[in-house]
């Protein structure tokens, strides 16, 4: 941490003086430091003059992550032993798992947390019987870290990409309304030109993986939006407007018939339908209200879009579905599109990401390529 802080001032100030000055070191510990620094980088970030020290480009490309960084840190007593060890522990809330984690001694993150929560005066664990867990405060200070984390390992990608070596990570977490097509459909454009970047891509419900964002383990979230952001931290930006439609196994009653269905045979007949929080039951609630429709049965309540494509094709059920969700089924001919729905089911879907992100480049790339692929719905 202290090499980080006299590279961003040296970055401000420009002179070795000057920088010891500010930081309380001696002149030689500050130019050892900066000389370790581009040792471990393997890359110049300094042209040194009789005037002085003047930042190279790949010293400015990486400068305001690593100050964001030091400033989710927070003191300058704070050590990058102390950073790792608690990024750990509030990970694993357990100190066998986190000296596994990190290959350090039990005894050496007990010291090193002991440690932390004098320098930041504050409580960060509770006893529960033989387990521990993270106080409020700490969560706080664990969630810094790792968005700390996230800037320097972003800022060693780019220092990479600066030579040529791209071997980035971007991490994605995806709801359901993009797997189907969208994620596809850009993760293999962007990949052509970019094949060394690695995509993780972590599927799940928005409440499994909004908080995963928040800490900076994912980089992007990308499926339905909802009608307010979760907070000041997360923005939201709209891909494409989806429309739901009604899906019923091929060979429904209702499939045989060549006309347009009445909403009083879509109330004849039971649905499968998410279960009550979930946004597409909330839609589907509204649109029976607004249709002042009588008691519909709902035999089955159900997320899975694999469970309830698979409860559809044995039943008489319908539900509401996006047609991405089930293309291969609708053109198996396994399913069918029964009849459209109303426009207040129509659904916004979008990228959330935190409201400070400073995206990579090849990150940014991977965003124009969702965009340009989105223009198809």
């Amino acid at each position: 941490m202290r090499h980080l802080r006299a590279f961003c001032e040296t970055c401000r100030l420009g002179s070795v003086a000057s920088v010891a000055r500010k930081i309380h070191l001696s002149q030689p510990a500050v130019t050892q430091a900066i000389s370790k620094l581009e040792q471990q980088l393997d890359i110049s970030l300094f042209d040194r003059s009789p005037q002085g020290m003047t930042a190279t480009d790949a010293a400015n490309l990486i400068r305001p992550r690593i100050e964001d960084a030091l400033d989710k840190i927070g003191s300058n007593n704070i050590t990058s032993a102390q950073v790792r060890a608690f990024i750990a522990l509030s990970r694993t809330s357990s100190y066998s798992e986190a000296s596994i984690l990190t290959g350090l001694a039990t005894a050496t993150l007990h010291r090193s947390i002991a440690d932390l929560e004098i320098t930041v005066s504050r409580k960060l664990l509770e006893r529960r019987g033989r387990g521990i867990e993270i106080t409020t405060r700490g969560k706080s200070l664990a969630r810094k870290f790792r968005l700390a984390e996230a800037e320097l390992s972003s800022a060693l990608n780019e220092l990479a990409g600066l030579k040529g070596n791209n071997q980035e990570r971007i991490a994605i977490g995806a709801m359901p309304l993009c797997r189907a097509r969208l994620l596809p459909a850009a993760v293999i454009s962007f990949q052509k030109a970019a094949p060394d970047v690695e995509i993780v891509i972590a599927e799940g419900a928005y409440a499994e993986l909004i908080e995963p964002l928040r800490d900076g383990e994912l980089d992007i979230l990308i499926g339905a939006l909802r009608p307010h952001s979760p907070g000041p931290d997360v923005s939201m930006d709209e891909l494409f407007i989806d429309q739901p439609v009604v899906i019923a196994r091929k060979g429904h009653p209702l499939d045989e018939l060549d006309r347009e269905i009445s909403f009083e045979e879509l109330s004849s007949f039971p649905w499968i339908i998410p279960p009550g929080g979930a946004p597409l039951r909330q839609q589907w609630d509204k649109m029976m209200d607004h249709r002042s429709a009588p008691t519909i049965k709902v035999p089955v309540e159900c997320s899975s879009v694999i469970a309830a494509r698979q409860i559809l094709m044995g039943t008489d059920y319908l539900t509401v579905l996006s047609p991405d969700q089930v293309a291969v089924e609708l053109e198996a001919g396994w399913l069918s599109i029964i009849s459209k729905t109303p426009r207040i089911m129509a659904r916004r879907i979008g990228i959330y990401s935190r409201s400070d992100w400073r995206p990579t480049n090849a990150q940014r790339e991977f965003i124009e390529q969702l965009k340009h692929h989105a223009r198809d719905y």
